[in-house]
């Protein structure tokens, strides 16, 4: 059912800083701009949302799937890693030692240095950063995907929540993505900032989606994270909401935040919006674009 990732929506409280940061250190490009409708904050069903500034950022490749900063103030409660819910943005990178260097001065602050996922020969080699905004970024070179300039376009979106067999049955049952067998695996970042032993090991699954696309599904421990809480009536704090490509919207078997809605403003030209809530409280907006004339 779900085609491709089209855009990841992150709520920031400073939309200046963060969109400045972007473009002086990943070369991320600003494509539009604008504030929040009332129709979208209805599709949503996040009223507060409406009238809120937002920007639109690509990156230098071109590539068409973009990051959506808005404006908001998240709740005291708010850190990363810390929550249930989309918890990171993972990019393309030619090479993440040299964006390693380029953010030692900046303000992303790194939290993983740039390594290899596991010893093998040309395994991918990541790095970890926290952004302006508080933020998640991965920056990861793999070559089994087509990368063009040094930060590219979104290729993994990381999801934590306390139940994998919730998971899988969300993601591949109901929406029908090919889900590997969970595998006990290291996040380091993920320990640091949970005040976890080093060597703890998560169960890790990949959804896989019918493009150059993938979702990283962690199961935390029991205690290690919370629900994320949010401001009434707006989207949730830092990554607030995916959005997906769909054939048909109204052929999804799920309970909608609010009624399903042609928007007109960008990014959607018309396209069929409606957003849904997963497993662990993530947030899905599907997009079904309009029939071309």
């Amino acid at each position: 059912m779900l085609k491709s990732i089209v855009m990841v929506t992150i709520a920031v409280a400073q939309l200046n800083t963060v969109e400045k940061a972007y473009q002086d250190h990943l070369a991320y490009e600003s494509v539009g701009n604008g504030v929040v409708s009332t129709a979208t904050a209805d599709v949503w069903g996040a009223p507060a949302a409406a009238g809120q500034a937002y920007v639109l950022m690509q990156a230098e490749s071109g590539h068409p799937t973009l990051i959506r900063f808005i404006e908001a103030q998240p709740p005291a409660s708010y850190a990363p890693m810390l929550t249930d819910g989309w918890n990171a943005t993972e990019l393309l990178s030619t090479d993440p030692d040299a964006i390693a260097e380029r953010l030692a001065d900046s303000p992303f602050r790194i939290v993983g240095p740039p390594a290899d996922l596991w010893e093998a020969p040309n395994a991918p080699r990541a790095m970890q950063a926290i952004g302006p905004g508080n933020e998640l970024l991965y920056l990861t070179r793999n070559n089994d995907f087509v990368m063009k300039t040094l930060v590219d376009r979104v290729f993994i979106m990381v999801l934590g929540g306390p139940s994998m067999d919730a998971f899988r049955d969300f993601y591949g049952d109901r929406l029908g993505l090919k889900v590997s067998e969970p595998t006990p695996f290291s996040i380091g970042v993920l320990s640091r900032a949970q005040r976890l032993p080093a060597d703890t090991q998560y169960p890790l699954a990949i959804a896989s989606l019918n493009g150059p696309f993938l979702l990283e599904l962690d199961e935390y421990p029991r205690g290690a994270t919370m629900p994320r809480e949010r401001r009434a009536g707006e989207l949730p704090p830092g990554v607030a909401m995916v959005s997906f490509s769909v054939a048909d919207v109204d052929a999804l078997d799920l309970d909608f935040r609010g009624a399903p809605a042609s928007l007109p403003e960008a990014p959607y030209a018309g396209a069929t919006v409606a957003v849904a809530v997963g497993p662990a409280g993530e947030w899905l907006e599907f997009v079904e674009p309009a029939e071309a004339d």
